[in-house]
């Protein structure tokens, strides 16, 4: 198998194990659930992007923003994402570190107006970042 083989191994395993989680909350009754897990990490992406075109944020933070970005970019991490659920956890982790650092700077109210997504997820980012 090429190089590049593994990492798409492991997305596909992953993503498997991401469907199968909602398919179960589907199943068990939870469609609110399921729905905040599907668009989850969709409105991760908006929410970041809609902070780096807000003009009330500075451009140091804006910057962090940016290096957020372009080390989930990067094939290589300090946990490769080919790994399941680790490769995944430290992507996880630097996103909660940077949403913290926006919360302690004062600036919940700024992503609870800019979360485009259920409120149950909202309150778990916000409760993460504490």
């Amino acid at each position: 198998m090429p190089w590049w083989g593994w990492p798409l191994v492991g997305l596909a395993i992953v993503l498997v194990i991401y469907g199968a989680f909602i398919v179960v909350l589907v199943a068990v009754g939870r469609r609110g659930d399921a729905r905040a897990l599907a668009t989850f990490i969709p409105d991760c992406i908006v929410l970041v992007t809609r902070l780096t075109r807000d003009a009330r944020v500075a451009r140091r933070r804006k910057l962090l923003l940016l290096g957020l970005v372009g080390y989930l970019a990067l094939p290589f991490d300090l946990v490769p994402d080919f790994i399941p659920v680790a490769g995944q956890l430290d992507d996880a982790l630097i996103v909660a570190l940077v949403l913290r650092h926006f919360i302690r700077t004062g600036g919940e109210a700024m992503i609870r107006e800019l979360w485009p997504g259920p409120e149950q997820s909202l309150l778990l980012i916000l409760r993460l970042a504490r």
